[in-house]
């Protein structure tokens, strides 16, 4: 788990509200979230661009056992750090938009640099799911990797 908030008391749906009013104060104009059973998902729409975040979330399974190596006894104790682990990736995820807003509301970044891998392109990929496999490619090849593919 993550050192950042990692004994949080703050629950997943008060930092999906809060992620909400964040975005409401910089100016989107849409939002959603939602979830499978692997993930969540954050979208809205900014500066007319569409973003989206995926927050991978934790098995359950994944907490049978104490950091150490220890069963936990009880499905009690599996439930609460699986939703401690669930509490503490909606709070990284919430302080992670805030600073990249404020980063852009203060001119240190531009929005297009700050969230490019989160745009969601017109094919319905984010930009990085492309763009990061032709980093790797360009690499190993040492040239650069074709225009963008059309949608």
């Amino acid at each position: 788990m993550g050192l950042y908030a990692s004994n949080t008391q703050v629950s997943s749906d008060q930092s999906k509200g809060e992620i909400e009013r964040i975005l409401q104060r910089y100016g989107a104009d849409e939002f959603v979230t939602g979830w499978d059973q692997k993930r969540a998902v954050v979208m809205f729409r900014m500066n007319n661009r569409r973003i989206r975040f995926y927050l991978p979330m934790p098995a359950r399974d994944e907490y049978k056992e104490t950091e150490s190596g220890r069963s936990r006894t009880s499905d009690y104790t599996i439930d609460e750090a699986w939703e401690q682990a669930k509490r503490q990736r909606w709070r990284a995820l919430a302080l992670a938009i805030k600073a990249k807003l404020e980063a852009v509301a203060s001119g240190i970044t531009s929005f297009e640099e700050e969230f490019m891998a989160h745009v969601v392109m017109p094919n319905g990929k984010n930009f990085g799911e492309w763009a990061v496999p032709q980093i790797a490619e360009s690499y190993a090849k040492k040239a650069m990797p074709p225009l963008l593919e059309s949608g």
